[in-house]
């Protein structure tokens, strides 16, 4: 690369931004570190600020700037708190690439204000472009703000697209693992406990994704996603499970031919090549060995047993607020069951009657977003009361 990128973490605490911490640690050549940002975990952040030599950090709690500023007292990182302070750094002319691993709504705030300045966006937060796609992909072009995926579902069409010259798209193929419960009956669903769901058995991911992964919700957040980064209508993506998680996903253009990324399942991979766009650095890790791997399998999703993905489909027609709803029910209901107060079983329920509840309203405003997943939080909390254990 030309220099050293200047990078943002927004979320650096977090398990994608934990693994962007290992990616930058191994090329401190070809990257600076401008801005890290946590929610509350204030001594995770410090040390992560010193070991990169950070020139910024923002603790997003306020009750936690003394502690996180006592830790940093005798380095150079200037430290802030407050999501202000957030949306105030992220525009600054020293940094080139935003990481967006915020969990959840929270990142989008910052996000924008990223856009607004022309910084190039790193995005792993789902919820982002599930809430505001039309938006924050409508802004990105105005402001000549590349989006780069980081999922690593999106980042394999991502690079699978590279070098087509605009060649005409048949299908969009993402490929799911089918999480931790693929082969469980479906009457035992109702039963499975939180550490069960948590416990992926391809992907070292966060407690939020990790069970949307498990009622195949995060694959209709991938959808969405696809439908608004790559501008493909959503009959032209698919889903196919395939429980190595060796193939991240594939393109199927007109002609016919299918190009497809393949690797370990390994997160550093996608982020490094976020962060290094339009090159590619040694990277360290396991290698695919694909004589000793002997075979890949694939099956059509289950939509009976999970539903989750036929729900987001349904949302992403609908249009309007109904997938900034959706993601908003999501995140309390998924909430509620890793604190064990709903079943996995509840989970899309809870989203289906917040849906139902909670006014369309057509159209995509910023102004609606922040209102709609206001109403869809308080409505789903309200639902959840009345069925919680």
């Amino acid at each position: 690369m030309e220099r050293k990128r200047k990078i943002a973490i927004l979320g650096s605490t977090g398990s994608i931004g934990k693994q962007a911490i290992e990616v930058i640690l191994s090329n401190p050549d070809l990257f600076e570190v401008e801005l890290l940002t946590a929610n509350e975990n204030y001594g995770l952040l410090a040390s992560q600020a010193a070991a990169v030599n950070a020139n910024n950090a923002v603790i997003c709690r306020d009750e936690f700037y003394d502690k996180a500023s006592s830790l940093l007292s005798g380095s150079d990182v200037k430290v802030f708190s407050g999501m202000d302070s957030v949306c105030s750094l992220v525009q600054s002319d020293d940094i080139d690439i935003v990481l967006a691993s915020m969990v959840g709504f929270s990142g989008l705030r910052p996000v924008l204000k990223a856009i607004e300045s022309g910084k190039t966006i790193a995005i792993a937060n789902k919820e982002i472009l599930v809430c505001a796609g039309e938006a924050v992909t409508g802004l990105s072009m105005k402001h000549s703000a590349p989006l780069i995926p980081v999922d690593s579902e999106h980042s394999a069409i991502f690079q699978c697209l590279q070098g087509s010259f605009g060649s005409p798209v048949d299908e969009l193929i993402i490929t799911a693992s089918g999480g931790p419960f693929r082969e469980y009956p479906a009457e035992s669903l109702s039963s499975v406990t939180p550490e069960q769901a948590l416990d992926h058995p391809r992907w070292k991911m966060g407690k939020k994704v990790t069970v949307d992964s498990a009622t195949m919700m995060n694959k209709g957040f991938e959808v969405i996603e696809a439908r608004w980064l790559f501008g493909i209508p959503s009959e032209q993506i698919s889903v196919v499970t395939h429980p190595e998680s060796i193939i991240h996903s594939m393109v199927r253009f007109q002609d016919g031919a299918i190009m497809a990324q393949m690797g370990m399942p390994d997160m550093r991979i996608p982020i490094q090549y976020a962060l290094t766009y339009p090159y590619r650095q040694p990277a360290e890790g396991e290698r695919l060995d694909l004589c000793a791997l002997g075979k890949l399998t694939f099956h059509k999703p289950d939509t009976v047993k999970f539903p989750a993905l036929d729900t987001a489909r349904r949302a992403l027609d609908k249009g309007g607020n109904a997938c900034c709803v959706m993601s908003g029910a999501d995140e309390e209901a998924v909430n509620a069951f890793i604190q064990g107060r709903i079943r996995f079983t509840d989970i899309v329920p809870v989203i289906e009657e917040t849906l139902a509840t909670v006014p369309f309203i057509q159209g995509e405003d910023i102004g609606n977003i922040f209102e709609s997943d206001r109403a869809a939080r308080e409505t789903a909390s309200r639902i959840i009361k009345k069925i919680e254990k």
